[in-house]
């Protein structure tokens, strides 16, 4: 039965530790903001301003609005003009230029007269994100044009004429993807990081002598030492989406209650696993190392928040449901951008419900106020 004495007593007393650790201090408070602004600006996809050369042999006035409409799309900029495709080849060797668009003698002759117009686009493929991007783009932005010129002035009207729509991220800028999924990483980090200090820091100061002398259960300590860092955790949430939404301009369409019940259940779990592996190893430097190595690389490799996860060999697809950030990456994505809730969301809120249970048996059961354990 937990006694709410004693376990706002425990809360209180792990509060106080806290506020004389610098060090937790800033890990608590200071560093999710500033992780969230450096790779925030840090980490991006979108692609602006490839620097191409240009080997132009027609040389007329549609080869130059051409390089008008490439370059006002903003997604390419001419910066050298070679005479040869050879002089080209070394620009792109040296790596002073990411591609070379190559306009052939006649190109505009054989587009006036509806004849296949061939140009060519060499791209460097040793950055295969930028050379696809631009491939894309570049193929876009031609077919356009040229259709444009063979229809000027005629009345003739395509069979068939797509019109594209992109929900939830109309624009495709990628920190609006980029910045709810850091939320969910960032948090799984630091929740782990911050308690696994707490069982670990008993020990090594001695004070676990007076706590195994006190009738506080196994449950209440682990709950009173949960409970500050939840609050803090929630606090974190709270500045860090109003930091995405100023900074970086990514959109809240969804509740923010629902995100912060949400929110609740997964650092109730991620604060699990931390007291957990505190009280696993009862060294403060090995429990920051583990806690660092079980969080982080799973988190920005495995949860869907750098690569996709359909992508993933099977093997690696199965290993995923056992990545609680997963989860959170998508309910973060859910809320800000489509604007769904638990209609949605519900299997991810049960997936983070039970690993809050399994994070708090874990740290329960593991951690002994017997002096001997």
């Amino acid at each position: 039965m937990i006694h709410p004495t004693r376990l706002r007593a425990m809360a209180r007393k792990e509060w106080i530790q806290l506020r004389r650790d610098p060090r937790s201090m800033v890990l608590a408070f200071a560093l999710p903001l500033l992780l969230l602004v450096f790779f925030g600006y840090a980490i991006t996809w979108d692609v602006e301003n490839i620097e191409i050369a240009l080997v132009d042999h027609d040389r007329t006035p549609t080869t130059r609005q051409l390089v008008v409409a490439l370059e006002a799309s903003r997604l390419f900029r001419v910066t050298h003009r070679p005479d040869s495709e050879q002089a080209a080849d070394r620009l792109l060797t040296r790596g002073d230029v990411k591609g070379a668009l190559v306009i052939p003698a006649g190109f505009t002759a054989d587009l006036l007269g509806q004849r296949t117009a061939p140009l060519q686009l060499l791209v460097d493929g040793s950055d295969a994100n930028t050379a696809t991007i631009a491939l894309n783009y570049a193929e876009a932005i031609v077919g356009r044009f040229g259709r444009n010129v063979v229809l000027r002035g005629r009345t003739l009207r395509l069979p068939v004429e797509p019109e594209v729509r992109i929900w939830y991220n109309p624009t495709l800028a990628s920190r609006n993807m980029i910045v709810p999924g850091l939320i969910a990483v960032i948090m799984s980090i630091i929740a782990a990081m911050l308690t696994a200090l707490t069982i670990a820091r008993e020990w090594e100061r001695g004070t676990m002598e007076q706590l195994a002398s006190t009738p506080v259960s196994r449950l209440e300590v682990v709950l009173g030492k949960l409970l500050p860092y939840l609050l803090i955790g929630l606090f974190d949430v709270a500045v860090t989406v109003a930091a995405g939404m100023v900074l970086f301009d990514t959109p809240l369409n969804g509740s923010v209650i629902e995100l912060a019940v949400l929110t609740l259940l997964f650092l109730t779990g991620a604060l699990g696993l931390g007291i957990f592996i505190s009280a696993a190893v009862k060294s403060q430097v090995l429990a920051t190392q583990i806690a660092m190595v079980a969080t982080y690389l799973p988190a920005v490799l495995l949860s869907g928040f750098l690569f996709d996860i359909a992508s993933m060999p099977p093997f690696l697809q199965g290993v995923t449901y056992l990545i609680p950030a997963r989860y959170f990456v998508t309910v973060t994505r859910g809320i800000f951008l489509k604007g769904v809730g638990l209609e949605v969301l519900w299997p991810q809120a049960l997936f983070m419900a039970v690993f809050a249970v399994v994070g708090l048996g874990l740290a329960t059961r593991v951690f002994r106020k017997e002096l001997s354990a």
